[in-house]
């Protein structure tokens, strides 16, 4: 098989019931996959029942985004691997150029389409967007949203361009790659654990892309809300450890970055946001305890 399309998922019977009809119905050339990180709701009697086609590979547990891809993809020998999340909506002809694409350029690792709201199918969606960038400090953003604001996508930025990283909600990557440089870094359990793959394949001299004819609508948020103090916490975390594995300035870096992180929690702490600022403190605190198991 060419290519398989990996869909992870965690108690998301409801999502397996809205978004993979689009999935099967667009799909072609293609196997379909279901990894079930170990779900306790209906998912498995949904998938078997509304989804025979789909394939299924089922975890004895729930390991997280990124160990849980890891273990999906150490099963499958596709040329091509798509990590889709289970709340993405595709759209006809949506894998075909992102393939082409792949095919056509071997200095690739990995590619992704263009990323809508499918609350609003107007505009940029935030985890990806048309494409990732990283600053100088490491904070990650995209054309097509900065910080929290998205734009409407009016064909703005239909072009295909070279890229820093590529969102985990769909992203289109060469197995062989992927599989080569250990997959995504398990410690990371969920949240920029994508961009941190990237950023290694850029850093072995691998190229990245945005390839818009091929178009998404994904409602992000499902796992955890934006502002949930656990989402902070990953984020912030495992920013940090993935500057201090990737980053040439990392040391300078991370200077900066001590003292913007706590100005960041006492922004927080005086909007209100407790559990936030506490949740900034910890993710220091656990990435100088976690960033001695890397070895640079």
């Amino acid at each position: 098989m060419k290519c398989s399309v990996i869909i992870l998922n965690w108690n998301g019977a409801q999502m397996l019931r809205t978004y993979l009809p689009s999935v099967v119905a667009h799909t072609t050339d293609a196997e379909i996959i279901v990894a079930d990180n170990g779900s306790t709701d209906e998912s498995l009697e949904v998938l078997r029942k509304k989804f025979p086609s789909v394939q299924t590979i089922v975890l004895d547990k729930n390991f997280g985004f990124a160990e849980g891809y890891n273990k999906a993809i150490e099963q499958v020998d596709s040329e091509y691997v798509v990590l889709l999340n289970s709340d993405v909506e595709v759209t006809e002809n949506w894998l075909e150029p992102l393939l082409d694409y792949m095919n056509a350029h071997p200095d690739v690792a990995a590619v992704q389409p263009k990323i809508r709201s499918w609350r609003n199918k107007a505009l940029f969606e935030h985890a990806g967007a048309a494409g990732g960038y990283l600053d100088k400090l490491g904070y990650p953003y995209c054309r097509g949203r900065r910080f929290g604001k998205v734009e409407e996508d009016k064909g703005q930025y239909n072009t295909v361009v070279n890229v820093d990283w590529t969102t985990g909600a769909c992203m289109c990557v060469r197995t062989k790659v992927y599989k080569e440089l250990g997959g995504l870094d398990a410690a990371f359990f969920a949240h920029q654990e994508e961009i941190d793959l990237c950023w290694r394949m850029r850093n072995q001299g691998w190229i990245l892309a945005c390839v818009p004819q091929s178009m998404v609508y994904h409602l992000g948020g499902g796992a955890l809300s934006y502002d949930n103090p656990r989402k902070t916490y990953l984020n912030f975390r495992n920013n940090l450890l993935m500057i201090y594995k990737n980053s040439r300035c990392r040391w300078g870096v991370l200077g900066l970055r001590f003292f913007l992180d706590y100005a960041a929690a006492c922004m927080f702490l005086v909007t209100g946001k407790k559990g936030s600022a506490k949740a900034v403190i910890e993710a220091r605190r656990d990435y100088r305890k976690m960033r001695k198991d890397y070895r640079l």
